[in-house]
Order: C-alpha cells, then sequence, then structure tokens
C-alpha cells in the first residue's frame, strides 16, 4: 500500500482515506470534492484515494441516475489523479469493463453484491490493479477468504477487503466489527466503509434511504477494533446529490471528523 502514497507526504501510523463522491456528476463537483479533501488529508497527514463511480449499474429504480457517460467520467476521474497526483478508485461491475477502468485508475473496486462473482474477480486481478472486494450483505467475514483465494490464484496478490454492513430484515444493515479482525487474519488490508453501511435500501419509493447522523459512531468504532482504512463518501449538498445522498456525509463535516479518528488512532496505537 505504501508505494500506492509515494507521491503524498503522510503519517504512516494514520488509517488511509478513501473518499470522494458517490458517482461523477459533473467536472465541477467532482474537482470540489477532490481538493477539498485532498487538502484536509495533506494538513492532517492521512494518504487519501479519490473515489467516484464512474457509472451506477445497482439502482433500486430503473429512472435512477446512472451516469455522464463511461468515457467522460473515467476522464474526469483521470484528470483528478493528475492535478493532485492521487490514486483513485472506480467500481467495475463486470469483466468487460475491467481493462477500460483500469486505464483511469489504480485500485478496481468489487461491488458487495458481486462478490462472488469469479469471472469478475479474476478479471479485476489479471489486470494487475489492485483489487478492493466489498464483502456482500450476505456474506461473512470469514467467507471472504474465498475472494482473496480467487484475485490471488489469478496471479495478483494485491487486495483490499471491505466491510460496508449485513444485511438486517429487508431494510436495514448492521455492522459486525468481529469482521474486521476476521478479514484481517486474511493477510489484507481492511477498510470499513462508513457511508454505504448506514444505507436503509428496498425503500417502496424506490430510491435508498440512510442514516448519516451515525457516520461517526461508526468511524470511531472502526479505527477503534482496527481498521486500516475508512471509505467515506461526501459531497458538499448531499440533499441533492444524484446518488446515495441519504447515506452522505457533508464535505464540511469530514475534517473536525478525522480529527477526532486520528485521536483514538493515536490512542490505540
Amino acid at each position: 500500500m505504501k508505494d500506492l502514497f509515494s507521491n503524498q507526504s503522510y503519517d504512516d501510523k494514520n488509517f488511509f482515506l478513501i473518499a470522494g463522491p458517490c458517482v461523477v456528476e459533473s467536472e465541477e463537483l467532482v474537482m470540489e470534492i477532490a481538493e477539498k479533501v485532498y487538502s484536509i488529508c495533506k494538513d492532517l497527514g492521512i494518504p487519501y484515494i479519490f473515489k467516484a463511480s464512474y457509472r451506477k449499474a445497482n439502482r433500486t429504480s430503473g429512472s435512477s441516475f446512472t451516469g455522464i457517460g463511461d468515457d467522460l467520467a473515467l476522464g474526469m476521474i483521470n484528470h483528478v489523479k493528475k492535478k493532485f497526483s492521487l490514486p483513485a478508485t472506480t467500481d467495475v461491475h463486470a469483466r468487460e469493463e475491467t481493462v477500460l477502468a483500469a486505464q483511469h485508475v489504480d485500485i478496481l473496486q468489487i461491488p458487495a453484491f458481486l462478490c462472488r462473482q469469479t469471472d469478475l474477480l479474476e478479471a479485476a486481478a489479471k489486470t494487475g490493479k489492485i483489487v478492493n472486494v466489498k464483502k456482500g450483505q450476505f456474506v461473512s467475514g470469514d467467507a471472504m477468504k474465498f475472494a482473496v483465494d480467487k484475485i490471488k490464484n489469478a496471479g495478483n496478490d494485491k487486495v483490499i477487503l471491505t466491510e460496508r454492513g449485513t444485511t438486517f430484515g429487508y431494510q436495514d444493515l448492521v455492522v459486525d466489527y468481529r469482521n474486521i479482525p476476521i478479514m484481517k487474519s486474511h493477510g489484507v488490508p481492511v477498510v470499513m466503509d462508513c457511508t454505504h453501511s448506514l444505507q436503509q435500501p428496498n425503500q417502496s419509493a424506490g430510491v435508498t434511504g440512510g442514516n448519516p447522523q451515525m457516520i461517526e459512531t461508526i468511524a470511531k468504532a472502526a479505527i477503534a477494533t482496527g481498521a486500516d482504512g475508512l471509505f467515506i463518501e461526501t459531497h458538499p449538498k448531499p440533499a441533492i446529490a444524484k446518488s446515495d445522498g441519504a447515506n452522505m456525509l457533508k464535505l464540511d463535516l469530514l475534517a473536525p471528523l478525522l480529527e477526532k479518528l486520528i485521536k483514538i488512532r493515536k490512542a490505540i496505537s
């Protein structure tokens, strides 16, 4: 992971942060968020990975926003990489997407619903990029060993696992923090997704709900239980975000949250 942050000055005792908007909405928005988060992380000595989905394939309603176009969105993510000398990540949903996305990012993110999709995991592995697999809402931390094995057996040992909650009934998720040390036992870095773990899916309105007031609680517990990194989707105005606004962190709340988390990290190290 250290090679990933070779262009950044940071405190190597800190957790790393994966953050950005849920989806590329516009170049203006992408650059605003990237610049703000980059500045915060630089000041706090936190290694930073920019995140934005170039396309949203998994939406509740067929009328939901899915993206501005693959080439345009990936180009904007690449522009962030070059302007701020940052590593970047985006999610991929099918094996044919992996080669295209790998031309623009350093980490390919596998969505939780697809964590058992063997052909996708193998295709992502064969690009040579780091592969970040989100734990399915229906999968245990122990079972994520098999996702790691699929990627390594395809010739790639650069793997991250991300905890993002477990299905609880039809419209809620809970976080089992035992999964953080369990997944770390697979020999890979483990990230806590502090925003998607607070989703309230399958709403009758066709738009996923959320519980963003609990982001700080989720993040604090993740640091206390040994997470190597945090995943936080953020937006200057979540209420008008085109995807997952109900569970994103308002951008101006990010810096004070990270300051608190650094203190917890120092206290337990």
